[in-house]
Formats: structure tokens, C-alpha cells, sequence
């Protein structure tokens, strides 16, 4: 079936970005326009962003996760380390991560190696998790075939029995990720489709070199 898209036609013309407004540490500056879109009560789910990986078949595969933590070595967010994801980023590290507010217009896509946290962090993490949150990390083998949705339901129920007067443990496949980056871009929409576009790179994985306009 085909459908033609061709008169979708959008003008971006709510802000710009110049080189004096940017920062030396993209990170500072990714944490700026984070809290602008926050602040903005426009854009739902902030956090919600695109992990890009390479899959156990060559073949690229994105998908929306929540950025749980920003700090300075980079973005946490979690995961079954059995699913599909854990086991692409187990054998290859290397990812990239999209944030999209389109109520602001902007984009900021981000390079960088992904390391597994702390055993503490992601218990600490999973035990500020609702209830039904933990259990359904515990009920759901992720990326698994399962027959039905019942099956899940059923299974859930079941777990609720088993816990109402026990402690919710993390699983041991159940933890988070951090993404180091190297690599951060900017993107800023503009009218006739002459955006601002920035990327910074890290030099030597030491200090981050100057920010570099691109053309759009």
C-alpha cells in the first residue's frame, strides 16, 4: 500500500542556537536544554530517549529507553542483561543514544561505549521501584516468545502470592547500563531547513575539543 507524504511540511522557528550560547562541557550543556525541556511542562516523558546497538545479527536496532541518571562519567538507564539489547551491547559496546523534544524543536544525539554499573547502584535503583515495577522485571524474560498475554497476567498473579510478605529482590540478570560519551551533537531546528547543528568530540578521552558548526 503506498502513501504519499511529500506535502507534510513542518517551518522551525522558535529558537536558535549560536556558538556564544553553548558551554565547554557538553555535558553541562546537554544538562541546560534537559532542564529547559522539563521546565517547559511541553514535552512529555522528557527523558525518553532512542539506544541505537548493533545486534547479534549485524543489523542495527533502535528502541525507546528512559535516562534514569545523568552524572559525570554519563547516562544511566536500565535493563535485562538477557534481553535482546544486553546481549548486543555485551558483545559490542559502542551504541548511540537520541533525545527528541519536538515541542522545542531540538535533537541531541550522543556516541559513546556502554559499561555495566555497580551491583549497589542497580540494587538501590530497583528498590525504589513500585512493587508491580519489580515483579514485572522478575516476571518478563525479556525479548522471549511468550504464547499469550494470559501467560503473563497469570504469572504476575502468582508472584504478587509469593511476595506479599517478602522482600522483592533485584534479579541478577536486572541491572543498568552507563553510557560514556565521546561524542555529542546539537541540533537546533530553523526555518527552510537551515538548522543549527554543533558536535562536540572527545580528544584522546581526556578533554573535549572546541564545539564545530555543521552544515545542516
Amino acid at each position: 500500500m503506498e502513501k504519499n507524504l511529500e506535502n507534510y511540511r513542518k517551518s522551525y522557528d522558535k529558537s536558535e542556537l549560536k556558538e556564544e550560547n553553548l558551554l565547554e562541557n557538553p555535558l553541562a550543556f546537554f544538562q541546560k536544554w534537559f532542564n529547559e525541556a522539563e521546565e517547559s511542562q511541553l514535552v512529555d516523558e522528557p527523558n525518553a530517549m532512542t539506544l541505537s546497538t548493533i545486534g547479534l545479527d549485524g543489523y542495527p536496532k533502535s528502541r525507546v529507553v528512559l535516562l534514569k541518571k545523568i552524572k559525570e562519567e554519563g547516562f544511566v538507564f536500565y535493563t535485562n542483561y538477557d534481553s535482546e539489547k544486553g546481549q548486543a551491547l555485551e558483545k559490542n559496546p559502542k551504541v548511540c543514544l537520541s533525545f527528541f523534544w519536538p515541542a522545542l524543536e531540538r535533537q541531541v544525539i550522543i556516541k559513546g561505549e556502554v559499561e555495566k554499573v555497580s551491583e549497589e547502584e542497580s540494587t538501590s535503583y530497583f528498590k525504589s521501584r513500585p512493587a508491580g515495577s519489580r515483579l514485572g522485571a522478575i516476571v518478563s524474560h525479556q525479548s522471549s516468545p511468550v504464547p499469550n498475554r494470559d501467560y503473563l497476567e497469570e504469572k504476575l498473579t502468582e508472584l504478587e502470592k509469593e511476595y506479599q510478605d517478602k522482600e522483592i529482590e533485584k534479579p541478577a540478570y536486572w541491572g543498568g547500563y552507563v553510557v560514556k560519551p565521546f561524542s555529542f551533537e546539537f541540533w537546533q531546528g530553523r526555518p527552510n531547513r537551515l538548522h543549527d547543528r554543533f558536535v562536540y568530540q572527545l580528544s584522546n578521552k581526556k578533554s573535549w575539543e572546541e564545539p564545530v558548526r555543521l552544515a545542516p
